[in-house]
């Protein structure tokens, strides 16, 4: 049985306040886009985890997918499985590909071993392993408040327009992002913004890290500049980075501009 984890975009990042926990409350929009892992389950007598394409860093048994494994196995009687995950979703590139993973086995699961949990049930598994894996679990544009866990949905598509990425070979923590970040209401709502036309986004539709991060990697910033010069008609970075991803009206090639960046047009 094969899934296919898909990235996502965040349309929009406020981070609202800081929580007595240490986490944050923010304010965002996620939306699902096509670029997709694979991630496959076959029955077996010796359960094994095979990982291929982007390599993956560490322990592979502290994977998120593995992650997910267990935290269902503590629960649940599973059958013995072989775990294959071919990785074209990039790390620490703020596109969730590691929550997509996590939350997908967790569906994948569900359905294999015929386990009949509720995607509600599913979601609250989901948190236990990140922030963003709950979103994962339905998959469609949602407002997300709290620490990214609290859903509304939206009635909202980019369709009719092309999404390109753009991630450079830099690495920006999680940890030291929000730790930078200044916590404030945002002076508009996202949720206004997004039912304008994508080219009054500009200017209006802020994501929060980008006035930390872009100081401490200016060639992040230079990204999000050149996309504007190439035509997009909005351009953000998507969490704490490090990607940037522009929002066009005809498809660019964006290899040819960014040599030594992983790119993707997604239309």
């Amino acid at each position: 049985m094969i899934v296919f984890p898909n990235a996502k975009i965040n349309l929009g990042l406020n981070i609202v306040s800081k929580r007595p926990d240490g986490y944050h409350n923010l304010e965002t929009v996620f939306y699902p886009l096509e670029l997709c892992d694979a991630l496959e389950v076959v029955p077996a007598s010796n359960p094994s985890f095979t990982p291929s394409g982007i390599a993956i860093d560490g322990d592979s048994q502290t994977n998120l997918v593995m992650k997910a494994f267990h935290l269902l196995k503590a629960h649940y009687d599973l059958p013995e499985i072989a775990i294959y995950l071919q990785k074209n979703i990039p790390f620490g590139a703020g596109l969730g590909g590691g929550s997509a993973d996590a939350a997908f086995m967790l569906k994948l699961l569900n359905e294999f071993a015929e386990l009949h949990l509720s995607n509600e049930q599913l979601e609250e598994y989901a948190v236990q392993l990140g922030a963003d894996c709950p979103f994962f679990i339905q998959n469609q544009p949602v407002f997300a408040e709290g620490i990214g866990n609290i859903f509304s949905p939206v009635p909202f598509s980019l369709s009719g327009y092309y999404v390109g990425l753009v991630k450079p070979d830099i690495h920006v923590s999680t940890q030291a992002a929000y730790s930078a970040v200044k916590p404030g209401k945002p002076h508009e709502s996202i949720l206004t913004i997004i039912q304008d036309p994508v080219d009054t986004w500009k200017g209006r539709l802020v994501n929060d890290f980008e006035a930390s991060v872009f100081p401490a990697y200016p060639a992040i910033g230079r990204i999000k500049e050149k996309l504007y010069e190439l035509g997009a008609v909005y351009a953000s970075m998507s969490g704490s980075g490090s990607t940037v991803f522009g929002i066009f009206k005809t498809p660019e090639k964006l290899s040819p501009e960014f040599p030594d960046c992983f790119t993707y047009m997604h239309v």
